[in-house]
């Protein structure tokens, strides 16, 4: 695993990480990369072992391309409640995990390197 560097206010440095689940067809995996973010990513089931395997409790992002995996959201968000929990899948969220979700994009309406753009400039917003 990656170190993320901490600064002497006891915060952490603007590296930012994304964990990656589902077969990422459409490439949003390798756009946060192009921007400067740190990618892992998880093969098979997401669950609380392979989140922490790869990393959650430093994650700036979660995101699934496959919705069979939602229930890793409330998952994840038990274990980083900052993480912003990202789908970018063709089919709809289950009901039950909807409401833990942030965002759920589906690639035929915004291309990756837009949903990419748009994540990364909201963080660098959100810790300003």
């Amino acid at each position: 695993m990656a170190d993320c560097s901490a600064r002497a206010d006891g915060g952490h440095t603007e590296e930012r990480l994304a964990l990656v689940a589902g077969p990422d067809e459409h490439g949003l995996g390798e756009e946060l990369a192009a921007l400067g973010v740190e990618i892992r990513r998880i093969e098979g089931l997401v669950t609380a072992d392979t989140l922490a395997e790869a990393g959650i409790d430093e994650a700036t992002y979660l995101v699934l391309t496959d919705v069979d995996e939602a229930t890793g959201i409330p998952v994840a968000k038990e274990a980083n409640p900052d993480v912003l929990a990202v789908t970018y899948a063709d089919r709809s969220l289950p009901e039950f995990v909807a409401g833990v979700a942030d965002l759920a994009i589906d690639p035929a309406l915004m291309g990756p390197e837009t949903v990419a753009e748009e994540l990364v400039a909201d963080d660098a917003e959100r810790t300003e």
